[in-house]
């Protein structure tokens, strides 16, 4: 899954200097940590098939039969879902609000997971992963658009990457739990974790920005005094978002689909489409879902159920040193230190596999995959994994921000139900090693990309981000104004 920011000199332009400092207000960190809770569900539901098809698959703890193929669906029906969830997004956050949209998530997810804790057949458990997955959908969309909205810049970066960090937790409690439970268990466990979520979300506010889009100043003022602190003077910021949106609405076309494909748009978009491809083709998911499966046929001499261990552990621990890191170094470089990362560690695993298959023997190495694992999920968090989402949030034009969203997130699991869908067949058809020597290939590419089109946002606002993206600088800001680099 699953993600960034440095407290770079502010970009100004009719702002004045007195406006509300940036600092981590409790507000804010509730904000985040409230829709961060929701990412630690979809971190449990996205790994739990990686535990579960072990005991599922076994006949003498379920008491229906679960073939091969079934187990292939059980996998690769949450991505598809998601696909449609994606979709189903975009229009939703436009409509009932970002929040109102996260927290409508919260039932469904709990119901899902009792479909499957409860399941007599493999419909039943099919109909679970695929609710699962249409939630999915909808909060990978929605977790990025919200705190993009609400958290300053200079903050946006490290609380960020709450969602990362809870996600991450969400696997690792799978794997955890998962080494001691049968599949039924650990779907009633994964009932009981949206509950919290729940019972946050209907505490903190809508986003300002979502306020302004439907013309509602005051209920804006409102939720940036709740966001910013009471004592903080919020009108040069209101000021701001109330401008950005008449710049947005001056421009703008009522075709939602012509404003979303102009010129001037597609460059953003384009740019989130590629990050979103280069996430899910570097094989994260195929990893994340099959990892007892890999291991086994590595014949490594670590316990598979350990080793998953192991890697959740890397994976939730990575995700902090990228809060450390984002707001120091930027997204390239996390980004850069990430593909190469993975380029090494999937070239050598393929390396790994082909002796297994053709010799010379390497059963003395048993130790190599979970070395490879370690490091290309250590790369994997740092930037692939959160900044593609985090940067979805961050520079597509509010204007179009939802549609363009469900556009890049239904794009997204559309790849992820590819990869996780074809990955069995992939090692059948080029074995094991011809899979990862293709997915290090295409990171090789993302490389490239990332170094010619991916621009640096940290410690920008999104109407800064937005107005050097569309070539959209007012006059008033003539005065005051800051070089704003995108290092392209």
């Amino acid at each position: 899954m699953k993600i960034l920011m440095r407290a770079d000199t502010h970009v100004s332009y009719s702002v004045p200097a007195e406006g509300p400092k940036a600092n981590f207000t409790f507000s804010q960190v509730l904000a985040a940590l409230s829709v961060s809770l929701c990412s630690l569900v979809v971190g449990f539901v996205s790994a739990y098939t990686s535990p579960a098809l072990v005991s599922m698959t076994d006949r003498t703890i379920t008491s229906f039969e679960v073939t091969k193929d079934a187990g292939s669906w059980v996998g690769g029906i949450m991505p598809l879902a998601a696909l449609a969830g994606g979709i189903t997004g975009g229009p939703l956050i436009e409509y009932l609000g970002r929040r109102n949209t996260i927290l409508a998530t919260a039932v469904p997810f709990i119901v899902s997971s009792l479909l499957i804790a409860c399941a007599v057949n493999v419909i039943m458990i099919l109909c679970g992963r695929f609710l699962t997955g249409f939630c999915v959908g909808i909060a990978s969309l929605s977790l990025p658009v919200y705190l993009g909205e609400t958290l300053q810049p200079e903050v946006r970066g490290t609380l960020g990457l709450l969602p990362t960090a809870l996600g991450n937790i969400g696997i690792l409690v799978c794997y955890v739990a998962g080494s001691f439970m049968n599949w039924s268990m650990l779907a009633f466990l994964g009932a009981a974790l949206p509950v919290p979520f729940l019972i946050l979300m209907i505490i903190i506010p809508e986003t300002p920005r979502w306020f302004v889009n439907r013309g509602q100043e005051e209920r804006a003022r409102k939720a940036l005094k709740w966001l910013r602190g009471k004592e903080a003077d919020v009108e040069p910021e209101l000021k701001d978002l109330m401008q950005s949106q008449a710049e947005a609405d001056s421009q703008a076309t009522r075709n939602t689909c012509l404003e979303l494909f102009k010129r001037i748009n597609l460059k953003p978009l384009s740019i989130s489409l590629g990050l979103m491809f280069f996430q899910q083709f570097s094989g994260i998911n195929a990893v994340i879902f099959y990892t007892v499966q890999i291991f086994k046929d590595a014949g490594s001499t670590i316990d598979s159920n350990l080793c998953t261990i192991i890697v959740g552990i890397v994976n939730f621990f990575a995700t902090f040193m990228g809060i450390l890191l984002i707001d120091r170094l930027g997204r390239k470089i996390l980004l850069y230190v990430s593909d190469i990362a993975m380029i090494l560690t999937l070239s050598i695993l393929g390396g790994f596999f082909y002796c297994k298959a053709h010799g010379p023997d390497v059963s003395h190495l048993g130790w190599l995959p979970l070395s490879c694992f370690v490091i290309y999920i250590l790369g994997f968090s740092l930037g692939f994994g959160p900044i593609p989402w985090l940067m979805m949030g961050e520079i597509l034009p509010a204007k179009i921000r939802g549609p363009a969203a469900s556009v890049v997130t239904a794009f997204n699991w559309f790849c992820t139900f590819v990869v996780t869908k074809t990955f069995q067949d992939l090692t059948v058809a080029m074995g094991a090693h011809g899979a990862f020597w293709l997915f290090g290939a295409i990171c090789f590419v993302g490389l490239f990309f990332v170094l010619i089109y991916v621009p640096e946002t940290q410690g920008k606002t999104l109407e800064d981000i937005e107005r050097k993206m569309m070539g959209r600088v007012p006059i008033s800001a003539a005065v005051n104004i800051k070089p704003f680099s995108f290092n392209m």
